[in-house]
């Protein structure tokens, strides 16, 4: 009876030691996905927040080079005689830079962006 006695006793404190190791670690797997998304959320924003800065800034820079090139045509055409004559120039010269660009620098650019943008996101 006693020997009865003292398994029920180590039966039971090992039942609650059990319940509180699965308490333990289901605390402990909610508390890592939880660490799982924060961290996910600030990579996210991190990346955001750098596309969006170097959004605004390509967007102005694009903007300069817009008028920059108008004006380049039409101060080119008023010296050639024609106005046409000019954009024909500044879009030629447009072409020729895009296609070096494609047939020389593509593979490099590429890879640039590429890494920048693991860079940013291993941070």
């Amino acid at each position: 009876m006693l020997n009865n006695i003292f398994r029920q006793n180590a039966m039971g404190g090992s039942m609650e030691m059990i319940e509180s190791l699965f308490e333990k670690t289901v605390n402990y797997g909610k508390t890592s996905f939880l660490l799982v998304k924060l961290k996910t959320l600030n990579k996210t924003s991190e990346v955001v927040s750098s596309l969006l800065a170097h959004s605004v800034v390509l967007i102005f820079a694009l903007s300069f080079m817009l008028f920059l090139s108008l004006g380049m045509a039409i101060w080119v055409g008023e010296i050639l005689g024609n106005t046409y004559y000019g954009f024909f120039i500044v879009a030629t010269f447009y072409g020729l830079t895009g296609i070096f660009t494609h047939i020389f620098l593509h593979k490099w650019l590429k890879k640039m962006v590429s890494d920048r943008f693991i860079e940013q996101v291993l941070k």
